[in-house]
């Protein structure tokens, strides 16, 4: 019934069917790898840079401290030297928030673009 290229080609068929198949498969295999590389840059940057942050927060506040206590002869009481420095930390954060895009979401949006259309290979 079947001749012999007739088995040929069945058997070339479902070879080609098992290398597509394991084609697929470690395709699979690489891009969760791959997500998951791009993941864990993602959170040890957001660690990093949570540490940063609450190290610098302590930073300013011992600096804020020192600071109102050296205004505070200056000004005329401990406690004007501390509205004072209030009030510059007000402005900070006032700061920020008008220019949070262009100083906080553009970096962040560049930087995972770069990272999720970055192609090495």
């Amino acid at each position: 019934m079947f001749t012999d290229t007739d088995s040929n080609k069945i058997n070339n068929m479902q070879d080609l069917f098992k290398h597509v198949k394991e084609y697929l498969k470690l395709q699979k295999e690489y891009i969760r790898l791959e997500v998951i590389e791009k993941i864990t840059i993602v959170f040890s940057a957001l660690i990093i840079i949570l540490t940063i942050l609450l190290l610098g927060i302590v930073a300013l506040f011992y600096l804020s401290l020192a600071l109102a206590y050296i205004l505070s002869p200056i000004v005329g009481g401990l406690m004007y030297s501390f509205g004072i420095i209030a009030c510059i930390h007000i402005l900070l954060i006032l700061l920020v928030l008008i220019f949070r895009r262009r100083l906080i979401v553009n970096p962040m949006a560049r930087f995972i673009m770069k990272l999720f259309s970055d192609t090495k290979k």
